[in-house]
């Protein structure tokens, strides 16, 4: 992407979160993540290569989603 409009969107961008950014953004333990990961639950990540990552965006949805459910 090239352009006046470039710099915009790389500005708004927000970085991906590492376990330790979601356990402690949900105030929880990492280990209790990696539970939720094996059992399906919890919120969605992504492999990029032998590193897990969250899109802050759906972690917080996930967590307004399930909010009511606990």
């Amino acid at each position: 992407m090239s352009g006046p409009d470039a710099s915009r969107t790389r500005a708004t961008i927000e970085p991906l979160w590492t376990p330790d950014d979601v356990a402690q953004y949900l105030g929880i333990p990492v280990q209790t993540l990696y539970q939720w990961r094996r059992k399906r639950t919890g919120p969605p990540c992504r492999r990029l290569g032998r590193h897990l990552r969250y899109d802050p965006t759906a972690v917080r949805e996930w967590f307004v989603d399930c909010k009511g459910a606990a």
